[in-house]
């Protein structure tokens, strides 16, 4: 599956695989089949799950249930291993960058995707779609590719 086709679809319904809020820790152990790290807080109101570019977080109400996400895009482009694993298991390709240009375009193939707004977020750009929840961070200025995203680049997705 292409990557870049899933967050378009992310941004579009405010599911990832078929995950979104509200959606409890057992789909997402279920549908997200890679190795993980779990912190608790220390009254155990609040669990993250950090799969290495995406982390879900949960509350209880009662059962865990995700009450925010991040695809955290920039973690891909300057670590080649962070991948592997996610390519393997889930069968989902992603690049090591992402152009705001060739994101749109994705996301403009999605029939009735809602509108995304615009707003400055100091050396980013913020696109949000108030339907879904779903903000795109974008990196804002003309700064070049290295290990981290440049100019024009997707940064982040938030969920939440």
């Amino acid at each position: 599956m292409n990557g870049m086709k899933s967050v378009a679809e992310f941004v579009a319904t405010g599911k990832f695989h078929g995950l979104g809020l509200g959606s409890p820790l057992s789909a997402v152990t279920e549908k997200i089949r890679v190795d993980f790290i779990e912190e608790a807080d220390e009254e155990n109101l609040s669990l993250r799950r950090d799969y290495g570019f995406i982390e879900f977080h949960f509350s209880q109400e009662p059962e865990w249930v995700v009450t925010s996400g991040m695809l955290e895009l920039h973690r891909i482009a300057g670590n080649s291993t962070l991948m592997a694993e996610w390519e393997e298991t889930m069968q989902e390709v992603f690049p090591r960058y992402f152009s705001w240009g060739e994101f749109s375009q994705q996301y403009h193939r999605i029939p009735d995707a809602p509108p995304l707004i615009r707003t400055a977020q100091g050396g980013f750009v913020e696109y949000r779609s108030a339907a879904t929840r779903v903000s795109v961070l974008v990196v804002d200025g003309e700064d070049g590719r290295d290990d981290w995203p440049g100019g024009c680049d997707v940064w982040s997705v938030s969920l939440g």
